[in-house]
């Protein structure tokens, strides 16, 4: 597809949005101009008699947007800050089906419908997986720089201010002391450097990713983190015609020695990536092994673009401090041994302003620290259990070549199949069948025995 189609679809997606901007349009831009004008947006921090509750939100990605299109339709006075409008994240970019209904996501945002995926072991044996889907089920397959734009702008076409600036520091003086002061860099103006600015605020939602600086303002706490590693490769069309609707995960020492690999398709080009916590330095090492491993699908290539970026690996100590809370990767919510992180971003956004705007009345009324810990309970019951077994997912079948191999020999049971793409595309623990439970549970004990054993041999130099 060449570059008038794309075109064409960006001009689909801005009419999408265009009915609703036009409602907005001259309320925000009096705020626009009354902002531009002042460098300080005053908060009284006085009871909210003769405005609505004033929030940031800093960081515009899926977390952020979501969080501020929630806020704005609640009746709060959101203001998004973000200084990468085009950002390219170094993202897998796959949503599961859900997300597509319960986000109101348009098709248009969607590169490809993926219904297939292989699972490439060490030894290179792949496993077909999805024999389980109906015609109607897939995983989406974005870009994010195209998605992430979609929700700035759906969020302001809802009456989100967005401010293109560059997050720098918080200054809370305490509940009941006054307003948080956030301080930026405004780049609206096309300023290389950007302008200072500071602006008033109730309430502060950290969604500036893994290196969050909200996160070090209130002292949020460390976590390990991986780095990912990813080149969009730009293959031939019949190369490109095999991956029209099929994915690739390669597990294996070579391309990750606690992750794993793999080919993603997108709109006209292949993600190619993999990602590494033990040995961040080693990641281009990796990345050389991940091109090696598919390079005959691949072959014919052009490298048109190179990413990285951490990837946090458990939620952070402390993730509400005050009236600041912190949602998607600033939070830690990206899951173990599928690396998964771009719905449980979209949804932290949403489940702290939906607890913003409850707890505050629609915005007609300050919250504290107490009201924030809403959504944080409601979060931790409702996916503590989810990170938890994936956590130990990772711990038992990524620790060796022959745990890998075990791991997908057992992605060839068609009832392992069911139950992941269910749990996976739903995002819902799918009740399943006592008896097929059983089996498994007895396949899976066997398949680490086998490995187990073949890491002893393998370990003693004994043929297995």
């Amino acid at each position: 597809r060449n570059m008038s189609s794309i075109a064409s679809q960006n001009i689909h997606l801005n009419q999408r949005l265009s009915s609703r901007q036009h409602n907005n349009d001259l309320t925000r831009s009096r705020t626009t101009s009354r902002a531009s004008k002042c460098q300080v947006i005053k908060a009284s921090g006085a009871p909210l008699t003769d405005r609505k509750l004033r929030v940031a939100v800093i960081g515009g990605g899926p977390a952020g947007a979501c969080a501020a299109e929630t806020l704005a339709k609640g009746g709060c006075e959101t203001y998004l800050i973000e200084r990468k409008m085009d950002n390219c994240k170094p993202c897998g970019g796959a949503i599961p089906l859900c997300m597509v209904g319960e986000f109101d996501l348009p098709e248009e945002i969607i590169d490809r419908k993926v219904t297939k995926m292989k699972m490439i072991s060490p030894s290179n044996r792949a496993v077909d997986v999805g024999q389980t889907l109906n015609d109607k089920e897939y995983i989406g397959m974005c870009r994010r720089e195209v998605m992430d734009d979609f929700l700035r702008k759906r969020a302001n076409s809802l009456g989100a201010n967005l401010i293109n600036g560059l997050f720098m520091k918080i200054e809370d003086p305490g509940q009941g002391n006054g307003p948080i002061t956030v301080q930026y860099n405004d780049y609206e103006e096309e300023s290389k450097t950007g302008v200072p600015k500071t602006l008033e605020v109730d309430v502060v939602i950290g969604a500036d990713g893994a290196n969050s600086r909200v996160a070090k303002c209130i002292d949020a706490g460390e976590y390990d983190y991986a780095i990912a590693f990813q080149e969009r490769i730009k293959i031939p069309d019949e190369k490109m015609e095999y991956y029209k609707d099929l994915a690739e995960m390669y597990v294996g020492d070579d391309v990750s020695p606690d992750f794993y690999g793999w080919v993603f398709p997108k709109y006209d080009h292949v993600a190619v990536g993999t990602g590494t916590v033990v040995n961040k330095t080693a990641i281009k090492q990796y990345q050389t092994a991940m091109r090696n491993r598919a390079e005959e699908k691949c072959a014919g290539g052009k490298i048109i673009r190179v990413e990285a970026h951490p990837i946090p690996e458990h939620p952070r100590p402390n993730r509400v401090q005050g009236r600041v809370a912190l949602v998607g990767d600033a939070a830690g919510y990206v899951t173990k041994c599928s690396g998964e992180g771009i719905y449980f971003a979209a949804k932290s956004g949403r489940m702290a302003a939906e607890a913003v705007v409850e707890q505050s009345m629609n915005g007609t009324r300050e919250i504290s620290e107490s009201d924030l810990r809403v959504y944080l309970d409601k979060w931790d019951r409702k996916y503590w259990a989810t990170y938890k077994v994936l956590d130990i997912l990772q711990k038992v079948f990524y620790r060796s070549n022959p745990a890998r191999e075990a791991f997908v020999e057992m992605c060839a049971d068609e009832y392992v199949q069911k139950m992941t793409f269910d749990s996976y595309l739903y995002k819902t623990v799918v009740p399943g069948n006592p008896v097929d439970d059983v089996k498994l549970l007895a396949n899976t004990v066997a398949s680490l025995m086998r490995s187990n054993a073949l890491r002893i041999a393998s370990k003693s130099g004994i043929a297995a």
